[in-house]
């Protein structure tokens, strides 16, 4: 399984440095279009915790439980992460029951969906970053007027607020 290995925003851009100056591009494009979901390391839960190992750099969070675990879980609104062989966009936000993120799926460019909303991409620019922008912006302000509900998997119970 592929895992980078970084403990802070600056050692995950550094992790691969092919792919160095196209997380920050994507990054300046999150941290420009959607202030108000401030930026902060994901580091993912540690072994032998319930939730989400990978790490990522997450802008905004929320809290998510899991059956197994009392404890809740930190998670990014807007996450930026490494895989093996692309990078990849998730959003925690859903409007209706549905990922947020489908709803540009045809604006956004040369990018890749998964059911879930996720999107892949291997190069910044296989965005529209004029649309990914915009989506952002309303991301931001749907969330700020409390017009989706943010949660990691299904909505099967009421989530907290999120928060910046």
């Amino acid at each position: 399984m592929f895992k980078v290995k970084a403990s802070t925003i600056d050692e995950y851009f550094a992790f691969d440095s092919r792919r160095e100056n196209d997380l920050r591009s994507i990054d300046r494009i999150i941290r420009g279009s959607a202030p108000s979901l401030k930026r902060w390391f994901a580091s993912g839960t540690p072994d032998g915790q319930a939730g989400m190992k990978m790490s990522m750099i997450g802008y905004g969070q929320f809290t998510y439980l899991v059956q197994s675990s009392p404890q809740p879980i930190k998670w990014p609104i807007v996450g930026l992460a490494l895989q093996k062989n692309y990078m990849s966009f998730y959003c925690a936000a859903k409007r209706d029951g549905a990922p947020f993120t489908l709803e540009y799926e045809n604006r956004l460019g040369s990018v890749s969906f998964s059911k879930t909303g996720v999107i892949n991409f291997e190069a910044a620019d296989d965005f529209d970053l004029a649309a990914l922008s915009e989506m952002l912006q309303a991301l931001e302000a749907y969330l700020e007027r409390g017009a989706l509900v943010v949660a990691y998997g299904r909505l099967s119970r009421p989530r907290p607020k999120h928060r910046g």
